[in-house]
């Protein structure tokens, strides 16, 4: 492992805060992205030891912060060789979770209007992107200091939360996405297009556990959990070699100051991702 990245549930596992509702127990290794070199492979395996690959780790067993980390062969992807381990540690979760979430989830189809509410966090930067990649129009919603980021990462419109609230809006959406889990379904529905779908990521216990509670009746409410695909991280390298997805790092730190890491994602991250390396080329 030569890079790792710390997402939200991370440090709502180790809190305690998701118990009960993520498989596996404790003690565990906290991460679930990882970049680094083959150290062993099936002889069947599409990868040969010293490839430098990126992978999603499975939710029941993580172990991203470590020395070596142990991953399925269908939840990794070689890397290209202008994509450094920093940047690929932090495309695994995070762009995964957006693109399910908007293609999967979202039905996402060209054309359609996109709203993405906290799109300059580590998903929601991914979110954006992909969504113009794929020919939606999208309004990013984010704090004003991030305007002109999520513009430059191809928004078409932006709302300030701090100032407007978009459930309220007189314009209407075909998919919203709450990358940053602070909304609800029937707090957007009445923004949405007939048929449009409204997707979160629920990091917190309280907002899935409503989401699940209330799908029977919404429909088109879906709470999000990314499930490991190789061909989904094959395709966020696709969408960055064609210059259509760049990854933004909002801070950095040696695997050893994991702590440090954590506190930073606690405390509210304004852009991007925190990667953690362990010292290593």
């Amino acid at each position: 492992m030569h890079a790792t990245s710390v997402n939200p549930i991370d440090y709502r596992l180790r809190s305690g805060e998701m118990k009960g509702l993520l498989p596996g127990g404790f003690p565990r290794v906290p991460g679930y992205d990882v970049a680094g070199v083959v150290a062993d492979c099936a002889d069947d395996a599409p990868f040969r030891v010293g490839d430098r690959v990126m992978a999603f780790l499975n939710s029941a067993r993580g172990g991203a912060c470590a020395e070596f980390a142990v991953c399925a062969i269908d939840a990794a992807a070689k890397l290209p060789d202008d994509l450094s381990f920093e940047k690929a540690a932090a495309m695994p979760l995070a762009g995964t979770t957006a693109l399910q979430s908007l293609r999967d989830h979202g039905k996402m189809e060209p054309g359609d209007r996109v709203l993405v509410n906290g799109a300059s966090g580590g998903v929601g930067m991914f979110a954006v992107q992909i969504a113009k990649a794929y020919g939606c129009f999208c309004t990013a919603v984010a704090s004003s200091d991030n305007r002109d980021f999520c513009l430059s990462l191809g928004a078409d419109e932006f709302i300030d939360y701090e100032q407007v609230d978009f459930t309220e809006s007189s314009k209407r959406w075909d998919v919203i996405f709450d990358a940053a889990g602070k909304s609800g379904y029937w707090d957007a529905k009445d923004v949405m297009n007939p048929g449009g779908h409204y997707v979160s990521t629920e990091p917190d216990v309280k907002g899935m556990l409503t989401t699940v509670l209330t799908w029977p009746l919404s429909k088109s409410g879906t709470v999000m959990l990314a499930q490991p695909r190789s061909d989904d991280l094959k395709e966020l390298i696709r969408l960055r070699k064609a210059g259509k997805l760049r990854v933004t790092i909002d801070s950095r730190f040696e695997l050893t100051q994991c702590a440090e890491a954590h506190r930073r994602v606690e405390s509210g991250v304004d852009r991007g991702k925190v990667v953690m390396t362990r010292g290593v080329a």
